[in-house]
């Protein structure tokens, strides 16, 4: 097989709207495959537009987008769901499926993208929750569970398909300090098996603590800028 070396993101001069209104204009962003970049700015300047865009959830209109192999001006809305198998989604408020298993949770999405058999079903759900070290809740359910053990599961599903992308929008916002520091933690790992990673954070601690390429949303734009 032929290794590519081209960014699992790339936007040049990229327009991003939400509905009929402009929410960031010439963006020029590219993410290389392994790396770790911090998304930053004030609530409401664009960092969960930018993020939605990529899995194709916010309409690009103009630029060129290319994500995991896709371009996002051309992809038809039967190919969004492959797409979005190689990207993997962490959001803030978890998102968990309150009235089944965490190991239900888990191999519902599995099935949701074309697995079918079970035995392959219960060792990829026993793997991604091991990788989070979380080996034993697959029978409990999310509300059994702490804010930073739901994350961890959030994170698992988002490991399930292998995705060269993984995107996170605030995902240690609802935690205290040291819960938080371990998902951020996690998160590095993931990065050092060569997982790229873009997270949209308010922590500034973050930045210090685990110094990386930092993007700033402000006044419709995305700039980079020197580590704080």
């Amino acid at each position: 097989m032929e290794f590519s070396s081209a960014p699992v993101l790339d936007y040049q001069n990229v327009s991003v709207y939400y509905d009929d209104t402009l929410i960031l204009n010439n963006v020029n962003v590219a993410i290389n495959k392994g790396e770790f970049v911090y998304l930053v700015g004030r609530t409401g300047s664009g960092k969960s537009s930018l993020l939605k865009s990529i899995y194709a959830d916010v309409r690009i209109k103009q630029g060129k987008a290319d994500v995991a192999g896709y371009n996002l001006l051309k992809i038809r809305s039967r190919k969004i769901a492959y797409l979005r198998r190689k990207i993997g989604i962490v959001f803030q408020d978890f998102q968990l499926l309150s009235d089944r298993n965490i190991f239900e949770n888990l191999a519902f999405v599995l099935k949701a993208t074309g697995w079918g058999n079970k035995n392959k079903i219960r060792a990829r759900v026993h793997d991604v929750l091991l990788r989070v070290g979380l080996s034993s809740v697959h029978e409990k359910y999310p509300l059994q569970l702490s804010g930073g053990e739901q994350q961890r599961v959030v994170i698992a599903r988002a490991l399930l398909n292998e995705p060269q992308l993984l995107i996170a929008d605030e995902p240690t916002g609802n935690l205290d300090t040291e819960v938080a520091e371990g998902i951020m933690r996690l998160f590095l790992e993931i990065n050092k098996s060569g997982t790229s990673i873009l997270m949209a954070t308010h922590n500034v601690s973050f930045l210090q603590q685990f110094p990386a390429r930092v993007l700033v949303c402000k006044d419709g734009s995305i700039n980079e800028t020197p580590i704080l």
